[in-house]
């Protein structure tokens, strides 16, 4: 008997492999959800402190010390950084004065970008280098060696008693330091018109109150502190609430809120502009 024949074997189907996405693509996508997961982190943080302090639950003590630890030992950097923006500005303004002797229009020239931009943008940037990032690195700590857990272990809500008492300090101290810095730019801006134009400080102080700025110009200024104070504290506290990987992860914390905190300040600070002006 011949050998049965053995029907042929079809070859197997091509296997369907999925094509990876492009490098670029998924750099996007992952930079995208990062970006969410932290701005959504934020708010649900947010929500919670203000239920926390709209309850009265919040640490007094706790938030004395955190005023004096950001707000008081701000003070010398607030100083500096505020009187040489004063006489920055006046450096900016000086040839147009010259070239026109405007000199009457001086304080106004000083005034209006110090009191409505720069002074509460570069307070904040100052504060955030120094205040955000200790702040972060601070509560990475807390995560690291396990001390945030102990305080639920004690029965302790570390809303109440570590995260709300530092949102109110942050804010507090960048409204705060704004209104100082404010006056300290227009005093260092008007004896930097005396020594480098002549202009005595009576005749910078009256541009500055003829009528052409007024308390809204002021009023900008300080409802951009605190925005700004906000974004700061809420980014400080998120990045030190979710530190992981040790030391190192504390170090990462707190290089991202630094530059969360600058981003956040200035893309506010434009959308916040727009709607006041």
């Amino acid at each position: 008997m011949s050998a049965a024949v053995e029907p042929a074997r079809r070859p197997p189907p091509p296997s369907r492999r999925i094509q990876p996405s492009p490098p670029f693509l998924q750099a996007v996508g992952e930079s995208f959800l990062e970006i969410a997961s932290t701005v959504g982190g934020m708010g649900l943080l947010a929500a919670r402190v203000v239920a926390r302090i709209f309850s009265f639950r919040v640490d007094g003590a706790e938030l004395m010390r955190n005023l004096y630890k950001m707000g008081v030992k701000s003070v010398p950097i607030v100083i500096v950084t505020a009187l040489f923006t004063g006489a920055i500005m006046v450096i900016q303004a000086a040839p147009l004065v010259q070239r026109y002797g405007a000199h009457g229009l001086l304080g106004w020239g000083a005034g209006f970008g110090t009191l409505r931009e720069i002074a509460p943008l570069l307070t904040a940037l100052m504060i955030n280098g120094r205040v955000g990032a200790n702040n972060t690195a601070e509560l990475g700590t807390m995560v690291v060696t396990e001390q945030i857990d102990a305080l639920r272990v004690l029965a302790i809500d570390p809303i109440s008693f570590l995260i709300a008492p530092r949102f109110l300090a942050i804010v507090a101290t960048l409204f705060l330091s704004t209104i100082f810095a404010d006056v300290l730019a227009l005093l260092g801006a008007a004896y930097a018109g005396l020594g480098l134009l002549g202009v005595a400080p009576t005749v910078f102080f009256n541009g500055l109150t003829s009528g052409l700025l007024g308390i809204g110009d002021v009023m900008n200024g300080l409802v951009k502190s605190v925005v700004f104070g906000i974004v700061m504290a809420l980014a400080s506290c998120q990045y030190g609430l979710g530190v992981k990987g040790g030391a190192p992860g504390v170090g990462r914390a707190v290089n991202a809120t630094v530059v969360a905190s600058a981003a956040g300040i200035f893309i506010l600070d434009y959308f916040v502009s727009f709607t006041l002006d």
